[in-house]
């Protein structure tokens, strides 16, 4: 075999129709060996005598896609100096394009003794860990073009590739759970009718199996255990080829693509798959441990953990960094993907130990031409002290708002003095963002998440439910801001399945009516269940998958989140770029402003209101009229008026319109509590009924006015507010029939 110099840029396996170029990082090797790998498993060792700036390379004619591959290093094995060279152990390129097999859970992988862990332990893990593999860059993209929706234009659905179809009945069998099966025609079909823009797929790089959860019979779901960083998961694709996960993988995005949905990826890039100092040896360890992970100061033995999973990377180390960018300028470039979900944010901020909106890592991303132009997501907290930094990210970043996910689910379920933040949150929680130059789309908002209970858990647990997880029930959030609704899980009780639709409908109505780029969990328009599991981590089976055979509770539940997506799209009031001018804890001002808020019986909110611990109902108005911000071609954006009365408290509420200089009449347009027959028309100052615990709009009509009162539902109203005097909390919900209930739509 020829063996040339080669290059050391870029890292990787790069083939160029002739042959590979072959080039790996490490400033701690006393030398490296490129090992080529035949389908029976044999070595043929090449020394790499290239180095140059510690990247050892070759070039290797003849050399071409398919070609499995892994390195042996050789250098310094001493713990206790962070130094894990360990030549018997095949280890993964850093920058491997595909990925092959799988881990088994062997002494191989580990360098020391389990008996005795103070004693080292040199088997040869080849055959029992995963090996890299060449691919063909090439691919056809055609007329590609990423859709470009703008942020406030975006809602994002967050899904699992497998948990997506292995139970979908119109995608074939042997599509099922991969790549190819989520962008088929009857997946493509769902997203389409209920209006999603973006999907962000949980993991896709490639990760691995755990041992512990190996053992129990158990296996990583989730995904968040990354070794891989520019290789989609293997096990997702259906090609039996070693490399069809990529071509597969661009399929995939071209498809979403040409169907205007952009996809965004679920990166985790804080930590990785070798655990702490009792982790396996896979690639980073044995390659240049100090370099790639953060150690503890004078204890450089042990990895320092702010991730919960035993290490973090080294995010002041120059190859670390460079790891991170050139992963996220491949999956840009290569693979089109349109943006990035980072999972613990703040842990790829910390230079020493706080976290520093300032460090290198957000330096590099902002001035990258590439990069700084893409969707960028943080999950703004960590395990670390100081981790959580909801609202604490540089301007071009948005974060997923725990905050408002907090805050929706209290004040659904009744917890006192909750209107002024919940007012905060309705309007893009300016508190947040508005500070650091960022604008209301700065603010994912969620209800629910992968992480946590479902939509439907969410109103039918008080605890969870976790014994699937063989962890004792140790695992999993405890504090969820759930609440059963009267009976823990399921339950032939009318009453409590009526009051659990309905609490439903409310986070979905207040989740597309938020100022905000709105997420919604896949498999929640549709009832998901996981049976009260808040940790899924480790469960790959019904527990976790969609069913698709709904019943008519969940076909009426998608129909009307479909309809309410197709409503907050069609209304630009709904998707500002700007917050709000004004307070938005008063109204009050001589004119109509952008936003003003009222009690229900119409008189403008006081100070004191938003105090108060009883108080649990609001309208608010938003002036379509004066949105004040151009549309794409500089034109004005004009839309409807819009009134959402609010009604958290258990008893049904009374509202009243407000007077003629808001609007002369009104049409109702959605309610969350019972079915609307027929669009209503209302006068202003005319009175309506909001059921206890829950949500009715109101769209302002220009084009008609009402010829009479409407006699049928609102006669003798009494205009009440439950501002005038505290009260008890209700003990009763209201009987609504469940044909009423399962039928509720969007008009």
């Amino acid at each position: 075999m020829q063996i040339w110099p080669g290059h050391p840029y870029p890292l990787g396996a790069t083939f160029d129709g002739s042959g590979t170029n072959f080039a790996i990082y490490s400033s701690i090797a006393d030398s490296v060996e490129l090992v080529l790998l035949t389908e029976d498993h044999e070595e043929e060792t090449i020394q790499l005598t290239e180095v140059d700036s510690s990247v050892w390379h070759c070039y290797l004619p003849g050399i071409a896609p398919g070609q499995r591959y892994g390195y042996r290093v050789y250098g310094p094995y001493e713990p206790a100096q962070g130094l894990r060279c360990d030549p018997s152990k095949l280890l993964l390129d850093p920058y491997a394009k595909a990925i092959d097999g799988e881990i088994t859970n062997d002494q191989a992988l580990f360098s020391y003794d389990f008996n005795d862990p103070s004693k080292r332990k040199e088997l040869d893990s080849l055959g029992h860990t995963m090996t890299s593999v060449v691919i063909n860059p090439y691919f056809d993209w055609g007329h590609d073009r990423p859709p470009g929706h703008e942020y406030n234009e975006t809602i994002i659905y967050e899904a699992h590739v497998r948990g997506m179809t292995m139970l979908h009945p119109d995608v074939p069998e042997d599509l099922r759970g991969t790549y190819m099966g989520l962008c088929c025609p009857p997946i493509l079909d769902h997203l389409e009718d209920l209006g999603i823009t973006a999907i962000e797929l949980m993991p896709c790089h490639q990760f691995v199996n755990d041992t512990s959860l190996q053992d129990k019979g158990l296996s990583n779901y989730w995904g968040y255990n990354t070794i891989g960083f520019f290789a989609p998961h293997n096990a997702y694709s259906a090609s039996s080829s070693s490399y069809g996960q990529v071509h597969e993988f661009k399929s995939m995005v071209k498809t979403f693509h040409e169907a205007g949905i952009e996809v965004i990826m679920d990166v985790v890039y804080n930590h990785t798959a070798e655990g702490n100092h009792m982790g396996p040896t896979l690639s980073f360890k044995g390659i240049d441990n100090p370099s790639y992970y953060r150690l503890v100061e004078d204890d450089e033995e042990h990895y320092f953990d702010t991730t919960g999973t035993g290490n973090s990377l080294n995010m002041r180390s120059p190859s670390s960094l460079q790891l991170i960018m050139d992963s996220l300028r491949y999956w840009i470039t290569d693979m089109h993907v349109d943006g990035f979900r980072f999972d613990l944010a703040s842990t790829l901020a910390r230079e020493l130990h706080a976290v520093d909106k300032l460090s290198s890592f957000f330096d590099i991303i902002h001035q990258d031409p590439l990069i700084s132009q893409v969707k960028l997501i943080a999950e703004p907290w960590d395990i670390g002290e100081g981790g959580y930094n909801v609202g604490g990210f540089p301007p071009l970043w948005t974060e997923w708002n725990g905050q408002y996910r907090d805050t929706v689910r209290d004040f659904w379920r009744g917890e006192p003095a909750m209107l002024s933040e919940l007012a905060s949150r309705l309007t893009g929680s300016s508190d947040l963002y508005e500070s650091s130059g960022r604008r209301p789309f700065a603010s994912i908002n969620f209800v629910t998440a992968h992480d946590g209970f479902t939509l439907r858990d969410l109103v039918a647990y008080n605890d969870k439910h976790n014994e699937a997880n063989l962890e004792g029930g140790n695992d999993g959030e405890s504090n969820n801001r759930s609440w059963n609704c009267g009976a823990e899980g399921p339950t032939d009780d009318p009453e409590v399945l009526n009051l659990r639709a309905r609490q439903v409908r409310n986070f979905l109505t207040t989740l597309m009516l938020s100022q905000g780029v709105p997420m919604i969990c896949h498999g929640d328009e549709m009832g998901r269940t996981q049976g009260g599991n808040n940790n899924t981590y480790c469960q790959d089976n019904e527990i976790t998958w969609i069913d698709w055979d709904l019943s008519a509770p969940q076909r009426a539940l998608l129909d009307f989140t479909s309809r309410l997506i197709h409503f907050r799209r069609d209304h630009p009031v709904l998707q500002r770029r700007r917050f709000f001018a004004g307070s938005s804890q008063r109204g009050g001002s001589s004119d109509v402003g952008e936003i003003e808020w009222f009690r229900p019986d119409a008189s403008w909110m006081e100070d004191a209101d938003w105090q108060a611990g009883f108080a649990r109902s609001l309208m608010v108005y938003l002036n379509g009229k004066a949105i004040r911000e151009p549309d794409h071609r500089g034109n004005e954006i004009v839309d409807d008026d819009i009134i959402m009365a609010i009604n958290a408290d258990a008893n049904e509420q009374t509202f009243s319109l407000p007077d003629e200089t808001y609007g002369k009449s009104w049409r109702d347009v959605l309610d969350t509590g019972t079915n609307l027959d027929n669009e209503r028309l209302y006068a202003a100052g005319e009175s309506f009924r909001v059921d206890g615990r829950a949500m009715r709009v109101l769209i302002r009509d220009t084009s008609s006015e009402p010829t009479k009162a409407n006699e049928e539902e609102d006669s003798n109203i009494e205009s009440v507010s439950n501002f005038a005097d505290p009260r008890p909390e209700a003990r009763s919900w209201d009987e609504v029939s469940a044909e009423d209930e399962e039928s509720a739509t969007v008009k």
